[in-house]
């Protein structure tokens, strides 16, 4: 053996014991290269078997897969569908929540949601809709439509709309749970009368401290939205309807709905109602007054008061129509009003106009709450 030479591995390793033709095998290091790290690479002889013919080779070591389930260092906060529709002809919103995907409670376990919408800026009670509550699933299934009525062409171009998914605190006896994230859409984006569907990540929410100047005694919240703000800027909107009418020589003036009402009470709402005052009018029935809708920010009234007169006499009075918020026992609370007349201006002024130049045909418009009551004199 000393005058032979150096004798590789591979030759003794060459010996096949199986029948048939001699072949040599791979090398070991191929299976355990850590064993023989100054080992020379060999070339490895073609293989003699005929094409085709599967070749065994050594199982390889696989990694052990991710454990399914959420990561503690996982910033998701889970994925809400939804789909906006401006119905520019019936001057309404519609928001229908479809699904919610890979929600995070803080808690482990089933959680109960719902989702809960508001526009912005604006009061954040009078335009707050929610869905009703899915209970026991990270992925509830909603398929509900909430309706903003009064949603006109200049609120698209300056609101954004946003959506909370909310834990329901029924169980957890908690007062105000914080969402478990939420979303904002500028409305300027929507093209009117055609649907779009939104499949967006949740985010956190962001509150910012209100300033000490601002009432806190009348039910607001220590933290607010910074949109919050201008929230009382506006008064809210109310729609009216007109019509002369030929048959009874007077104008039936009808109040349908208001809606995105200033909150007067100390409980986040108003109880709601409206009077009428036909000036001047000497002589007949001034005043009108529908009935009072309790703790609503939204009220629906759809009743229809009547005053006499050609319309010659009626195109040079104006039409006063305000909105109180019922107190019992002490003074209303003025919320905001509207005048209507030939001298009022922009659509006012085009509305009271259109309704005494045609007859019988009734004319609906919403119209924007001023907060300074009117002062008019006989």
């Amino acid at each position: 053996m000393a005058g032979r030479g150096r004798v590789s591995m591979q030759e003794h390793m060459a010996i096949d014991v199986s029948p048939g033709p001699i072949r040599p095998i791979r090398l070991i290091s191929h299976y355990f290269p850590h064993f023989y790290p100054t080992a020379e690479p060999a070339l490895r002889p073609p293989d003699p078997r005929p094409p085709g013919t599967p070749v065994r080779s050594a199982p390889q070591p696989q990694p052990d897969p991710e454990p399914e389930g959420d990561s503690d260092d996982s910033t998701t906060l889970g994925t809400l569908e939804f789909t906006l529709l401006f119905d520019a002809d019936n001057s309404t919103l519609h928001c229908t929540a479809h699904r919610a995907k890979g929600l995070k409670p803080p808690a482990s376990g089933s959680v109960d949601t719902f989702v809960k919408a508001n526009l912005l800026p604006g009061a954040s009670k009078a335009s707050q809709l929610r869905t009703r509550t899915v209970r026991g699933t990270r992925g509830p299934v909603w398929e509900e439509t909430l309706t903003y009525h009064g949603f006109t062409l200049q609120d698209a171009r300056r609101k954004t709309l946003r959506l909370c998914v909310c834990e329901d605190p029924w169980l957890r006896r908690r007062r105000r749970a914080p969402p478990l994230g939420e979303l904002r859409v500028p409305l300027r984006k929507l093209v009117p009368n055609r649907a779009r569907s939104f499949d967006v990540c949740l985010e956190r929410r962001r509150l910012t401290k209100r300033p000490k100047s601002l009432d806190t005694a009348r039910g607001m919240s220590l933290y607010e939205e910074v949109e919050a703000e201008a929230a009382w800027e506006e008064r809210g909107r109310v729609l009216l309807s007109l019509c002369y009418s030929s048959q009874r020589g007077g104008l039936l003036v009808g109040v349908l709905r208001c809606a995105h009402l200033a909150p007067m009470d100390a409980n986040g709402y108003s109880d709601p109602f409206v009077r009428l005052f036909l000036h001047p009018n000497a002589g007949k029935k001034l005043k009108y007054k529908t009935s009072v809708r309790r703790k609503t920010l939204n009220p629906e009234f759809n009743e229809e008061f009547f005053y006499a007169g050609p319309r010659e006499e009626l195109a040079q009075k104006t039409l006063l129509v305000s909105v109180w918020d019922y107190d019992l026992g002490t003074a209303d609370d003025f919320i905001g009003g509207v005048q209507l007349s030939s001298r009022a201006g922009g659509e006012r002024q085009q509305h009271w106009r259109e309704c005494l130049g045609r007859s019988d045909r009734r004319l609906e418009l919403w119209h924007p709450l001023d907060g300074t009551p009117l002062q008019l004199s006989d």
